[in-house]
């Protein structure tokens, strides 16, 4: 049996769809599904049942002896949430309480961190995860901070010998996109939001630049396909050998006008892209580049062969977002 908390979201939903095409697991969902359509996430997916956050201490304790894998996707993943000790408490504690469960049962442990640990990008994308090399990071934000606490936590117990899961495994995810993030509002990634603007007839709207070395719209990102973010922790399920604090990215960063005009060529149209100025709010702690470094994995005989932007977005776009019948995974 495998568990993936934060499996009716946009990652853990995912994984949750191929986990069930292998056909060898029976399948738990960890989440709150709420009162809009985060439901349809799951709607074609056969499941041995749907645990709410606060049971699953006990559900796992109960069915302990069934359970191979604990997937943990689940957190507060809104960069824009203020409040830190709710994020601290379900980002930070609960994947405590879920560690040491997993440590003391023996079962494998593979959680999502995330790029926000990189903060302004200053010290490298490099995934060191020393604890010497954590500590020079600085998070500009609550959430990417309670995921670089965790990392630091997580790196302590097994430099310290202290008891560790047989597995574990922490994912950097850089700027994924893809089918079934549908409800994460303004959190969605930039192709669906250009999307569902410009399919409607209206146009781009892209950053000028407020930095000397990048042109407007010149502004840059790893963005990574949520299938190829599937792939890898499928790879990481089948190699049980594999142990630390990983990134998840393409490893080729790309221009948000390189997005743009792939959504466009994607819809058949002419680009209409304008510029208006980043807000003053955020411009100070604007990233202007990320890419993440994925040269530890393929030495440890990960296949990298990533979706490139263009192919992904085609996908993404015809196959789900501009779809009339279903666009969910």
């Amino acid at each position: 049996m495998i568990v993936v908390t934060g499996g009716a979201g946009f990652i853990g939903s995912n994984l949750v769809a191929a986990l069930e095409a292998r056909k060898n697991s029976a399948l738990v969902v960890c989440d709150r599904l709420g009162t809009d359509d985060k439901w349809r996430n799951l709607a074609k997916r056969e499941l041995q049942g749907i645990v709410p956050p606060n049971q699953l201490v006990d559900w796992l304790t109960e069915h302990r002896t069934w359970i191979d894998a604990v997937f943990h996707m689940g957190a507060i993943s809104a960069t824009t949430e203020t409040d830190a000790d709710l994020i601290i408490d379900t980002n930070y504690s609960f994947s405590q309480k879920l560690w040491k469960w997993c440590a003391e049962n023996r079962v494998r442990f593979i959680y999502a961190s995330s790029a926000a640990t990189y903060g302004d990008g200053a010290q490298g994308f490099d995934d060191d995860y020393s604890s010497e090399a954590l500590a020079t990071l600085r998070p500009l934000n609550a959430y990417g901070w309670s995921k670089h606490l965790f990392d630091r936590w997580v790196v302590r117990q097994v430099e310290r010998g202290y008891p560790c899961p047989p597995q574990w495994v922490g994912l950097k995810f850089f700027n994924v996109y893809g089918p079934n993030e549908y409800h994460k509002g303004a959190m969605q990634s930039v192709i669906a939001k250009l999307y569902h603007r410009i399919s409607v007839g209206g146009h781009a709207e892209l950053f000028k630049s407020h930095h000397p070395d990048y042109p407007d719209g010149g502004q840059m990102r790893d963005f990574v396909s949520v299938q190829d973010c599937v792939k890898l922790m499928l790879w990481l399920n089948d190699t049980p050998k594999v142990n630390g604090i990983f990134n998840c990215g393409t490893g080729v960063a790309r221009s948000f006008l390189d997005l743009t005009l792939a959504t466009y060529a994607a819809l058949g149209m002419e680009p209409d892209v304008r510029y208006v100025d980043t807000p003053l709010a955020i411009r100070k702690n604007y990233q202007y580049f990320t890419e993440a470094r994925m040269e530890r994995l393929v030495a440890l005989g990960f296949q990298h062969e990533p979706t490139s932007l263009e192919s992904g977005i085609t996908d993404y776009v015809q196959n789900y977002l501009a779809s009339s019948t279903d666009r969910y995974s």
